[in-house]
């Protein structure tokens, strides 16, 4: 008579949570950092057709590393619960909080019951009329959520990345000085530190920008790429030497 297979659910769960992490780690890193007039989001990324970073609604935006399916599908959920939330109520009733809540139930559902996790982390911003009432939320492949404040790093070398960020962000940056600490700071991988030089130079194509414009009436998200994100990072002088990027992994 053979012995059943057992695998206790602490091991279980541990399994899981591995398994997740290694998924992220290999997708390149999305930082998050809230500057003067916003929220700005940045990640390398040269698909011009494949986003990391998306608008959910009118003062919400999302950003996603790992497998690019999963988080797609976790985003096309998103819009649908803003559009009949905003539609059945008020779109004032559409928050980056009330999403984060959504988001964590189904991460956490899955983490639990599935067969897999999902190999996703996410970040839900949402831009206040002033810096204080600005809301960014963490969301890991468990259904955990963390209020952020300042930045956040989340994918591949998000650990030096995160350091990176520390030493540079600030309270009230303007937009330049912004996406200069966010570039800087995602050239600062493992890759660059394993070479033992400063930071990669990421040339402005190969970059996927977004912005929480606080300005802006309404809808608040825009895209910063072209000419317009080519003359932004110039206006903040990068001096970073250039260097090639590692090849794209499978997860986003």
């Amino acid at each position: 008579m053979s012995v059943p297979f057992y695998v206790s659910p602490e091991q279980l769960m541990k399994d899981k949570a591995d398994y997740a992490r290694k998924g992220i780690a290999r997708g390149r890193a999305v930082v998050v950092l809230a500057y003067e007039g916003g929220i700005v989001f940045a990640s390398e990324n040269a698909s011009r057709a494949l986003h990391k970073i998306s608008e959910i609604y009118d003062r919400v935006a999302f950003a996603a590393v790992g497998k690019y399916n999963e988080f797609e599908n976790l985003r096309v959920a998103g819009v649908r619960y803003a559009d009949l939330r905003g539609y059945s109520y008020d779109r004032g009733d559409v928050t980056a909080r009330g999403l984060a809540n959504a988001y964590a139930q189904t991460l956490g559902t899955v983490f639990t019951t599935g067969p897999k996790p999902y190999e996703v982390e996410l970040v839900v911003a949402e831009v206040g009329r002033t810096p204080e009432q600005d809301q960014v939320y963490r969301l890991t492949y468990d259904g955990s959520v963390a209020d952020e404040h300042g930045y956040v790093a989340m994918g591949g070398s998000a650990e030096q990345i995160s350091a990176r960020l520390g030493e540079r962000w600030r309270a009230g940056m303007t937009l330049e000085e912004a996406l200069r600490t966010a570039v800087d700071a995602l050239g600062s991988d493992a890759q660059a530190e394993a070479a033992g030089r400063g930071p990669r130079r990421i040339a402005p194509d190969q970059l996927e920008v977004a912005v929480l414009d606080r300005a802006r009436a309404r809808r608040t998200f825009r895209r910063l790429s072209g000419p317009v994100l080519a003359r932004l990072l110039g206006e903040a002088g990068t001096d970073a030497p250039a260097a090639p990027a590692a090849p794209e992994q499978p997860t986003g």
